[in-house]
């Protein structure tokens, strides 16, 4: 039996987790946050003290890595046995994702532990090469955006309301950096499937992006 499977793609900040998040619940389905995969690797480099250039001491940890997703109302990630959870959401460790992710070498261990998220009855997947690489002959691909300004509002309302000091305009010029980084690598870049539905939720609710979505799947 063919497993279907929903990608939803797109930039940092754009809502990508929690659409997904509700799509995969009201379908029942598996859900991938590849992005958490990526930043649990960051974390595990921090806590190793491997620098970002050491190309092969990351490679070694991301074989190394044990991750588990718990998807009931909100993420959670353990990362070799530890609750990463709230590790996953600093701006230095998306930051040092974003890095590590431009390595081929990096990738191709890691493209692996995606797929094997691909289980009955479905899969929703999002991230960033998830409709163009990783599942490429998906069945359903999204490609979810907003623009830089309201992503870094997103970002701000949600780092303030954990107590957490952020700068607005200081995010905004990192969402912006992060973007031109994943559009602008070599290997598995930003981009649009061509057969993706194109979302722009700047201006829509998150109910308004869910519905759409199953909407595609209907």
């Amino acid at each position: 039996m063919d497993i279907p499977v929903l990608t939803i793609d797109g930039p940092s900040g754009a809502g990508k987790g929690t659409v997904s998040r509700l799509v995969a619940k009201k379908l029942g389905w598996h859900y991938l946050d590849s992005g958490s995969i990526y930043r649990s690797l960051a974390v595990a480099l921090a806590k190793q003290s491997i620098d970002l250039t050491d190309k092969a001491g990351i490679v070694k940890t991301a074989r190394a890595m044990v991750l588990e997703f718990d998807c009931g109302d909100d993420l959670k990630v353990r990362l070799d046995g530890e609750d990463v959870t709230g590790q996953l959401a600093l701006e230095s460790t998306g930051n040092a994702a974003s890095i590590v992710a431009a390595y081929p070498e990096v990738r191709q261990v890691l493209l692996k532990k995606q797929q094997d998220f691909k289980r009955s009855p479905g899969l929703v997947a999002d991230g960033r090469d998830m409709g163009t690489v990783v599942f490429a002959d998906a069945g359903n691909k999204v490609f979810l955006t907003a623009s830089a300004e309201k992503r870094a509002e997103r970002r701000y309302k949600q780092l303030i309301e954990k107590g957490i000091d952020a700068n607005l305009s200081r995010l905004t010029i990192e969402i912006e950096e992060r973007d031109r980084r994943d559009m602008e690598r070599t290997n598995a870049p930003l981009n649009m499937a061509v057969d993706a539905l194109f979302i722009d939720s700047s201006e829509m609710t998150v109910d308004e992006v869910v519905s759409k979505v199953l909407n595609l799947i209907r």
